[in-house]
């Protein structure tokens, strides 16, 4: 919009062309003394005589309330009447309503027309019409805006000229002219309007139409400041803490942002606060730091909220207070903050400082994760992988990896590289899969290293390359990976159609098993145990074992439980065989339930309980162990129709010898496994990769 054509209204009066009547005097009289219904009395008079200041005086009241219930769109009503009659005053007020949009006040009437249209918009609208004629509402329009502020520029109003500056500033209404809006500024910084000269420090330190310069900047920013002005108090305080276009000054940057903070502007407020926190330009003091913070959060300044929310986490601030930092970290994420939406829902994850909630937890990370966070995106596919807060979706799951992993968190390319290895959420795809891991490994990651270097081991890839797993294998390994160096292990001892080496194969064992991988212990213990690349050594087999049974291993359970029962390597202890019988039999090792049974029934190392033996058995029986389908096809027998001297066939325990045939899998790994190891193996597998939120 160009703002020549309000030359025509320059110079003119505030009361337009006519002088005030005397019902217009008679009303100013009436509301200096207070007399509000009689000042609305006179002037309406004198609005039928078509005074222009009446009208504006009338605009003046219900803006203000005063006399009348407070309402806008009545203001609008009176202020135009004035401004159409040339009243420069009545033309920049209604400018800036225009320019800002407002409701009726605080009678509530907004609030009962949105409650009233959500039921009924017909009927809301037609009562609106008529008990509120004048509406409920003025919407922002900037084209009106740009119209009523340029034509009172134009006569002259220099608080006018200021906000028609701010106007062509930003292009609100019209079209972005810098020069034009330096021209306005001019003009009203002449009269000393401090908002004008705030614009001119932030045309030339931006260079907005003209070079940069900072000098000039502060000494426009300087002169707006001593009259008040908060901004550029502010905006002065930068100029003095960064040293650009003044000497670098944090004591006298500190002192500004104290001004501002103490008019309540919400950036001095959040400076001085973190000057406070440092003690730097002005005195620590966490106190005053953490006031300054709470009244501009109270103003949704969103650093503030923020910084609120980090000065409660803090573990080493006397103020430390999770709840509060829980609080502090909410209200970010609801002003769309999208790292405190990721850090609200790791904090719902964990339960630090609110109740524990994983649907509230889900719900902020698929909010971040929507928005490009892809640590967030990651979280949320575990979720859905999981059904953890959220219904179970594995497509979704792959979805969300897909953005992580294409964000770079590279345990969502491990993650996805696994799933197109295995088919489990997505059609099995090598190419995939290879892919993915690869850009996992690429960045040194042992997992993504240690699960490619499988694929090749295993002839998944096309050509199939040993040498390059074996040195995927040992980088991963040599960072301390244990389950690398399991597999370097597997890999010498002649797994894969490797060389046999059996010296390197004791030595990644063995480091695997020191950094408490439970497989490698097992399979360690049993090289002990038997002999296999070391000197025959039972007694360290068994500390091995028990590393591992401790672990929860179901297969070193069952070895330990045995070496009890015979003594080997340990001291005979059968109270011991039964404990590590019952926690392998818990596992879902068919050989310990049955042997579990067996003692029950004998009530070797505890009571005998035959209900509890019968149970085992009949767990045995359905892995298809044929020993326990005997025993319970005989106490079904006993049960229906047994004579008092029938015996029980003997029911023999499955010893070591027996166990060593059964887990002969994982002593030599070219073997192939039994059912029950395999069963236990992805048991134990899936136990051992229970997911962390990062």
């Amino acid at each position: 919009m160009n703002l020549s054509f309000f030359s025509s209204r320059r110079g003119g009066s505030s009361y337009g062309s006519v002088a005030p009547s005397r019902w217009t005097r008679r009303g100013l009289a009436y509301h200096k003394n207070r007399h509000f219904l009689r000042a609305l009395e006179a002037w309406r008079k004198a609005s039928a005589r078509g005074d222009a200041e009446a009208n504006f005086l009338l605009g003046r009241l219900y803006a203000r309330g005063e006399g009348v219930i407070r309402s806008v769109p009545d203001a609008v009503v009176w202020y135009r009447r004035a401004a159409d009659a040339g009243h420069v005053d009545a033309q920049y007020q209604l400018g800036l309503i225009h320019l800002n949009g407002a409701d009726s006040g605080g009678d509530g009437r907004k609030l009962w027309f949105d409650s009233a249209s959500r039921r009924d918009s017909g009927a809301a609208e037609r009562t609106r019409d008529m008990f509120f004629p004048c509406g409920v509402t003025v919407e922002q329009n900037a084209d009106e805006a740009a119209r009523w502020i340029g034509a009172a520029a134009s006569a002259g109003k220099p608080e006018a000229q200021a906000a028609c500056g701010d106007l062509c500033r930003h292009g609100i209404g019209l079209a972005q002219d810098f020069a034009e809006a330096r021209r306005w500024y001019e003009l009203a910084a002449e009269k000393d309007i401090a908002s004008a000269e705030f614009g001119l420090g932030d045309i030339y330190f931006q260079g907005l139409g003209v070079p940069i310069s900072c000098e000039l900047a502060a000494d426009w920013y300087e002169k707006a400041a001593a009259k008040g002005a908060v901004k550029a108090r502010v905006a002065l305080a930068f100029i003095y803490q960064s040293g650009a276009g003044r000497p670098a000054d944090l004591e006298k940057a500190g002192r500004l942002f104290a001004e501002a903070a103490e008019q309540g502007e919400p950036r001095g407020l959040y400076y001085a606060a973190l000057m406070h926190l440092r003690g730097d330009g002005l005195p620590e003091n966490a106190d005053k730091a953490e006031t300054y913070l709470r009244r501009a959060a109270k103003l949704q300044y969103l650093p503030a909220i923020i910084s609120l929310a980090e000065f409660y986490a803090r573990a080493d601030s006397v103020k430390q207070d999770p709840r509060e930092s829980a609080d502090w970290y909410r209200r970010a994420a609801e002003l769309d903050d999208l790292q405190s939406q990721f850090f609200i829902g790791r904090i719902y994850a964990t339960g630090a400082g609110v109740p524990l909630n994983l649907r509230e937890s889900a719900r902020w990370f698929e909010r971040a994760a929507k928005r490009g966070h892809a640590t967030a995106a990651h979280n949320i596919a575990i979720y859905r992988s999981k059904g953890a807060g959220v219904a179970k979706d594995l497509a979704k799951a792959v979805e969300w990896h897909r953005a992580a992993a294409e964000g770079g968190v590279i345990a969502s390319q491990v993650r996805l590289g696994k799933i197109y290895a295995t088919g489990d959420g997505a059609p099995r795809d090598i190419g995939l899969a290879v892919l993915w891991l690869r850009k996992g490994a690429q960045s040194g990651d042992a997992e993504a290293q240690t699960a490619l270097a499988l694929l090749h081991l295993r002839s998944e890839t096309e050509p199939t390359d040993l040498h390059e797993a074996e040195i995927m294998l040992k980088a991963a390994a040599t960072g301390g990976h244990a389950p690398a160096a399991l597999q370097l292990g597997h890999l010498y001892a002649g797994k894969y159609s490797a060389p046999a080496k059996p010296e390197e194969a004791l030595g990644w064992y063995t480091k695997s098993a020191e950094g408490g991988h439970a497989e490698a212990q097992y399979v360690l213990g049993m090289m002990h145990q038997d002999g296999r690349g070391t000197p025959e050594n039972s007694r360290r087999a068994a500390i091995w074992l028990e590393k591992a049974a401790g672990s929860g291993h179901a297969l070193s359970q069952f070895q330990l439980a045995v070496m009890y029962s015979t003594g080997q390597g340990v001291a005979k202890d059968l109270e011991q065989a039964v404990a590590w019988y019952a926690r392998a039999a818990e596992g879902g090792h068919a050989v310990a339930q049955h042997n579990y049974a067996i003692m029950l029934a004998k009530g070797q190392g505890c009571h005998a309980d035959k209900a509890k033996a019968a149970h085992w058995h009949k767990k045995a029986a359905d892995q298809g162990l044929e020993q326990s389908r005997a025993a319970l096809a005989f106490l079904s027998a006993i049960a229906s129709e047994a004579k008092p001297d029938d015996r029980p066939p003997e029911t023999p325990d499955v010893g070591a010898a027996a166990a060593r045939e059964a887990n002969a899998s994982v002593d030599a790994p070219s073997a192939t496994p039994s059912p029950v190891r395999r069963s236990h193996l992805n048991q134990a597998e899936a136990m051992s990769r229970v997911e962390r939120v990062p």
